[in-house]
């Protein structure tokens, strides 16, 4: 299959095999948890069963005399290995209240369920455990935060003892005379919002080994994390090392979806443990612990308004957010701004203004889980549309298509800066056709009649639509090297980070289009400090768009290279000569040909012998192409669906999805990240809530009682493409990895209201369960009988 964009192209824009499958498929995958190392120990943690408390005293005396336990180590014994105590993640913002750095072990004051307290080490997992569940601790609870709305209250408990209050942060995102286009507005619309806390849950929880090599005083560290390069920064800080001591390598990782790119104490504390043995050291989070020692997203509650002329134009947006902070800053503000900055970002807005207070609690810290934030600014949006839709009599999909920014004022200057302070500007797309692919795609303008037809059967059908916009490919950079050996074989390095998506496959894919055209020549080493002196990670539907360019341009500049050096063997010019397979070929005549291992071995060079012309030794070129400005991809997803309203349960019976990610690098691995995202998103709208008790204790704590996605909830999915190429990257590329999950959510409670709509009921939250629903329809039941 090839989708538009690449047509004269080799590998790009065609469905080739993917480079990771095979070793995955046969077995041979290397996880953390595949990782076994002579004389190493295993970790396990002890954690706080309280959601606030004072630690009084820790007495490991009995579990230090199990047989097989190495040692028990709290902070006071990590002090000799750390520099500092605390982990520094917070991200710059003028907008913060407090800091709030979380430990490295927790020694005076246990702030949520979960937090770790101290490391047992032993010869075995079920060692270390037996020797962690053997510490005592003298605890004395405290005053605890359950909730962000009450934690602003005056007078509240401090989720933090000391603290001056639970406000960590407050900002305001806006622009134009809201006030102004508020009091002249003839009609205005009021939204009161509440969405769900959620975890990301990937295949594989986190882990973490830690191998110290005493003999150069080096160590290295094997982590399922998305962001190595951040991941050794980190540790040199905190152990006090140069960089050139620590390397932090990547396995093959199963999932991330937003919480592995933060640092987590476990990855300091089992580090220092193993300088502190001089032992190899592993823990691997099983899944108790991934629900409530890693980040989770949300809980926010939306009051907002939108204000239109008589037509359904926007004239203004505004409101207030109130987000759950967790109790501590792993990350930042990044995911109520991105809420707050994607909510405007598919129409024209010409006034608008939130505001943010963002609230400690006693609960697992929040960090970006796929999407950011910006599924729950699209349904603030979402829900404000349809309430302003069903005010003026219009239908939803006319309303929104008013209002959508038109393709002739394309590129789209916004009065909005990202976090780094960089212009919103939507480069290129045609959204009112995005919109429309998908209404056909769902048949919309028939629906009225399914519905009806249903109905008259008692059966109660609804449909809902949603638009987004998503900010990609964040820069400023993302460092690749390609390097062809005497081999000939082709070696490509990047900081980027391989999470399942298919990362290797699509550097292979840009890297063969210039040297040949074979993947199977191609090796790819992704998320190694060792091998790419420099990266980001992966985050914000970035690495095909930032890495990608990076590949494209040193490949390109690797080729000419190629050809120049094969001319001079050759006696022929570099312009006509072509590289096929490992080959470099003169066009026409087969037999006039080099290898690329000779090649790479002349550029090399011997001694006393000259180089070729025109450049240095060896074949190699590095690239960090800078784009600061991100390019902006977008969508609309159509879900209908039935209500039973014996059982309150949601069946989605056909989703249709339309997108515009520029060029597809490779179409089956887009279409995979939608589906992916896509499932995420119903999880997030019908199945997936992270319930905490008024003590912020965690109830849903397996997957018995947090529910996911499975094959069987998944309904009939279209998914339709069109190609807006960016101008902002050479190959003409946008994200993708998110976009799935992003309108979902707004489509389903869309489709959810209108089923419900003879009974009048407004959906005002996610995620909808049928317990929810039951409710929502007794109330009104028990209303309209007054």
């Amino acid at each position: 299959m090839t989708v538009g964009g690449f047509p004269q192209a080799r590998v790009l824009g065609r469905d080739v095999p993917r480079v990771e499958d095979e070793p995955l498929i046969r077995g041979k995958g290397r996880f953390l948890d595949d990782i076994a190392l002579p004389d190493m120990l295993h970790a396990a943690f002890l954690r706080s069963p309280h959601a606030h408390a004072l630690i009084r005293g820790i007495d490991a005396a009995a579990a230090r005399a199990l047989p097989g336990v190495a040692a028990i180590l709290t902070l006071a014994d990590l002090l000799p290995c750390l520099a500092e105590t605390c982990l520094k993640t917070a991200m710059p913002s003028p907008s913060y209240r407090q800091q709030l750095d979380r430990p490295v072990l927790a020694d005076r004051e246990a702030v949520h369920v979960g937090e770790p307290i101290a490391i047992a080490l032993a010869e075995s997992r079920a060692l270390a455990e037996d020797a962690a569940a053997a510490v005592e601790i003298d605890y004395d609870p405290l005053p605890v935060v359950a909730d962000c709305l009450a934690a602003l209250e005056a007078g509240a408990a401090t989720a933090h003892r000391g603290a001056p209050s639970n406000l960590v942060a407050e900002m305001t995102m806006g622009f134009g005379d809201v006030d102004r286009a508020f009091e002249q507005a003839p009609h205005r619309f009021r939204e009161r919002l509440r969405i769900h806390r959620g975890g990301s849950h990937s295949m594989e929880c986190r882990g973490v080994v830690a191998v110290p090599e005493p003999v150069e005083d080096r160590l290295t560290v094997w982590s399922s994390t998305q962001m190595p390069h951040a991941a050794r920064r980190l540790l040199c800080d905190i152990l006090g090392l140069d960089e050139n001591r620590i390397r932090v390598a990547t396995p093959d990782i199963g999932g991330a979806f937003g919480p592995k790119l933060v640092f987590y104490p476990e990855e300091v504390a089992v580090a220092a443990a193993a300088r502190a043995t001089g032992r190899p050291v592993k823990w691997v989070e099983d899944r108790r612990e991934h629900f409530v020692a890693t980040a989770q997203e949300r809980d926010q509650y939306w009051d907002v308004e939108l204000a239109t002329d008589a037509d359904g134009r926007i004239l203004a947006v505004r409101g207030a957010l109130v987000h759950d902070h967790g109790a501590w800053t792993v990350r930042g503000v990044n995911v109520p701004q991105g809420a707050m900055g994607a909510m405007p970002l598919a129409y024209v807005v010409p006034a608008y203004r939130i505001g943010l207070k963002v609230a400690a609690t006693n609960k697992v810290p929040v960090a970006p889980v796929r999407g950011a934030g910006q599924p729950q600014g699209v349904f603030a949006m979402e829900r404000l549309l349809d309430a302003a839709a069903r005010g003026l009599g219009l239908d939803r999909a006319e309303i929104r298509r008013r209002n959508l920014v038109p393709p002739d004022r394309m590129p789209y200057a916004t009065p909005l800066k990202t976090r780094g302070g960089i212009a919103v500007t939507l480069d290129s797309g045609d959204y009112p056709r995005c919109q429309q692919m998908a209404l056909d795609g769902a048949d919309w303008s028939g629906f009225p009649a399914r519905q009806a037809a249903a109905r008259a059967k008692g059966r109660y059908l609804g449909i809902g639509l949603a638009n987004y916009v998503e900010g990609t490919g964040r820069g400023p950079y993302e460092h690749v090297s390609v390097r062809i050996e005497g081999s000939g074989k082709i070696f490509v390095a990047t900081g980027a980070a391989a999470m399942g998506q298919g990362t290797r496959t699509m550097l292979a894919q840009i890297v063969a289009e210039q040297l040949g055209g074979d993947l199977g020549r191609i090796e790819v080493i992704t998320g190694d400090t060792a091998a790419a002196p420099l990266g980001l990670g992966g985050s914000n539907s970035r690495q095909a768009v930032m890495a990608g360019s990076s590949a494209h341009v040193a490949a390109r500049r690797l080729r000419q290279r190629v050809l120049e050096i094969a001319g001079q063997l050759l006696e022929v010019a570099p312009a006509d000569l072509e590289i096929d397979g490992d080959r470099v070929r003169l066009k026409g005549v087969a037999e006039v040909s080099l290898g690329l291992s000779a090649i790479a071995r002349a550029a090399a060079g011997q001694a006393g012998f000259p180089l070729p012309e025109g450049g240095g030794p060896g074949l190699f070129a590095r690239e960090e192409v800078v784009i600061d400005a991100m390019t902006y991809a977008n969508g609309s997803a159509v879900a209908e669906l039935e209500v039973d309203i014996g059982t309150g349960k949601v069946t989605i019976l056909n989703l249709v999805f339309a997108h515009d990610c520029g060029r597809a690098l490779h179409p089956r691995l887009v279409e995979g990240q939608l589906m992916g995202g896509i499932a995420h998103g119903i999880g997030n709208a019908l199945y997936e809530y992270m319930v905490y008790d008024e003590n912020a204790q965690p109830l849903t704590t397996n997957l018995a009682e947090y529910l996911l996605v499975t094959a069987t909830e998944m309904p009939p999915v279209k998914i339709l493409h069109m190609e807006s190429p960016t101008p902002l990257n050479p190959l003409g590329i946008k994200g993708v990895g998110e976009a799935g999950v992003i309108p979902i959510g707004a489509a389903v409670a869309s489709a959810v209201e209108d089923a419900l709509s003879p009974w009048k009921i407004k959906i005002d939250r996610l995620p909808l369960s049928p317990v929810e629903i039951l409710a929502l329809l007794n109330a009104a039941k028990a209303r309209d009988s007054l």
